[in-house]
């Protein structure tokens, strides 16, 4: 084959492919980077992982697990060991029992949430999703041509879909209701009475899974705030996929495991399956952390969600305090989703229209070497999501980038 014909040959791509986007948050993010390498001061408060390290315990741990030769193919599904771990932690932490046949390990929460709507979503499936969202929800909905049913919830609600709105979108061809508590964007939680109220639509409606996305569990600010609906409707256990992970709580995005829990043996056996023929096993040594991180000291949970909770507090005042600015303070996981709906329509300097929260983002990132993610990523025109997960320092320093940002359109 020559050379010529390599470099002219382009293969006919499927539609699905050529459809998906990358990921919004991970653009902005590398492009945010670049200008950065390049020699700009580029503050990014666009990346969704936490900027503490691996606490030590668990670094030792994996340390330990190569030493001792844990280097092999393990189950796909997860070892025994961390199968076993995983549902200790829900009995311990959430008060539900699952065996560890009705867990599965993936390679991060996100191949494990694949991976269940791979196995269960066909051409015409309805996924409904309350918007702001997860930039990846509906992007892997549409991976299986299934249709996505978004639910614009309200400010005044805090940015989550009540038992009323999602009963609204329900048809027969409802297949999932996806719920995310902590919110990624908005930082919101629901309350125990919203999930109870959730759930008494889905015993209603016996068709429907419910999938419960609980990746920033653990931080939370006020005490007790957090469940989830197996925990509070223990007899839909069997429709209600729990997912969950290792990454944000533990500060360990990159060793990517996650996990998911259902009480219906079936369904894991078919995710099993799914994953043999894709990648396989997780990494061993990184299960093996993953391992610690769940049966050894939780210390350093609060006191990291405090350091969080203190951020939280002096983004939020300072965003408010600015005009044109909006935001919540949110309850949990560690963004700020602040409306500019005030300064659409404004002109910049040089004349060029704020036309919508995209234009504001570019605005910011280019003039101001601030990054943060439009709200149109998440499904929610005229806001931004910012993190909190950085220094006081750079967090200062965003923030007077914002604020001159915002004050400079006329």
């Amino acid at each position: 084959m020559s050379d010529v014909f390599l470099s002219t040959f382009s293969p006919k791509f499927s539609k699905r492919a050529l459809s998906l986007r990358a990921s919004p948050t991970i653009a902005l993010t590398t492009k945010a980077k670049n200008l950065k390498a390049s020699g700009k001061d580029v503050i990014v408060l666009g990346a969704g992982e936490p900027d503490f390290d691996t606490p030590q315990n668990i670094k030792d741990f994996a340390i330990e697990a190569i030493k001792k030769g844990k280097t092999k193919y393990t189950p796909v599904a997860g070892t025994a060991e961390l199968r076993i771990a995983v549902a200790a932690k829900f009995k311990r932490e959430n008060g539900i029992d699952y065996k560890p046949s009705e867990v599965i390990v993936g390679t991060g929460a996100k191949q494990v949430l694949f991976n269940a709507l791979m196995a269960t979503v066909e051409a015409g499936d309805e996924v409904i999703i309350p918007a702001p969202y997860w930039v990846s929800y509906p992007d892997i909905v549409s991976m299986f041509e299934g249709v996505n049913v978004f639910i614009e919830t309200k400010k005044e609600n805090l940015f989550k879909a009540n038992a009323t709105e999602i009963e609204a979108k329900i048809t027969p061809k409802t297949k999932w209701i996806i719920l995310n508590s902590p919110s990624n964007p908005s930082g919101e939680v629901y309350s125990k009475a919203e999930m109870l109220a959730i759930a008494e639509v889905v015993r209603k409606h016996k068709h429907i899974l419910v999938m419960c996305d609980d990746i920033y569990e653990h931080i939370c600010y006020e005490k007790d705030a957090f469940c989830t609906m197996a925990q509070v409707a223990p007899d839909l256990a069997d429709r209600v996929f729990t997912l969950n992970g290792v990454s944000k709580s533990y500060s360990m995005t990159g060793w990517r495991i996650g996990y998911g829990a259902i009480k219906n043996e079936q369904f894991i056996k078919i995710l099993d399956n799914i994953q043999s023929q894709s990648t396989s096993n997780p990494s061993s040594i990184s299960q093996e952390a993953a391992l610690e991180a769940l049966n050894g000291t939780q210390d350093f949970l609060p006191k990291n969600t405090a350091i969080f909770k203190a951020r939280r507090d002096m983004v939020v005042d300072s965003i408010n305090a600015i005009k044109g600015l909006w935001c919540s303070r949110p309850a949990g996981a560690f963004y700020v989703f602040f409306s500019v709906g005030a300064l659409i329509g404004k002109k910049t300097k040089s004349g060029q229209i704020i036309g919508s929260c995209t234009d504001f983002a570019n605005y910011m990132l280019d003039e101001f070497l601030v990054a943060g993610v439009p709200g149109s990523a998440f499904g929610y025109n005229n806001y931004i999501r910012i993190s909190y997960a950085t220094s006081n320092e750079e967090l200062t320093k965003g923030l007077e980038r914002i604020k001159a940002a915002a004050e400079s359109l006329i």
